[in-house]
């Protein structure tokens, strides 16, 4: 079985990973916003992950950025109140992924997924850095 310290560990590596492609697809102004958007909610969602893995509380399968948030919360865990909006990148998950649905209606806002991305990733990894191993 993962401990939980290293499924944290392994999940901010994943999104580290999905912090990478998204600057290399955000500088591209040809990438399509709905593979963009993709690794803006996969690293944030990885990330709230880990936190929840690192405290030891179970997370279900789920794209679901807010219900997540409010797993956070409802198990004590302090969100910073900026990290509101990241539920904004939910639908990047599945709906614009699987469903034949207008993108171009809805445009990935890329330098605000960016520093979504960066500070919810550096949030996570401060506290990793201070949460002692079990």
């Amino acid at each position: 079985m993962v401990r939980n310290r290293e499924r944290a560990e392994m999940l901010m590596r994943k999104a580290k990973n999905d912090q990478v492609a998204l600057e290399k697809l955000a500088a591209d102004s040809n990438s399509p916003d709905d593979v963009t958007g993709f690794h803006a909610q996969q690293a944030v969602e990885k990330c709230l992950k880990a936190v929840l893995a690192l405290t030891g509380v179970r997370y279900p399968f789920t794209h679901d950025l807010q219900r997540l948030l409010d797993l956070m919360r409802e198990s004590n865990i302090p969100v910073p109140n900026e990290f509101e909006d990241v539920k904004r990148l939910t639908h990047y998950a599945a709906l614009f992924r699987y469903d034949d649905v207008a993108v171009e209606s809805i445009a990935l806002d890329r330098p605000w997924a960016l520093d979504c991305v960066r500070q919810v990733r550096s949030w996570a990894e401060a506290l990793l850095q201070t949460q002692p191993s079990s």
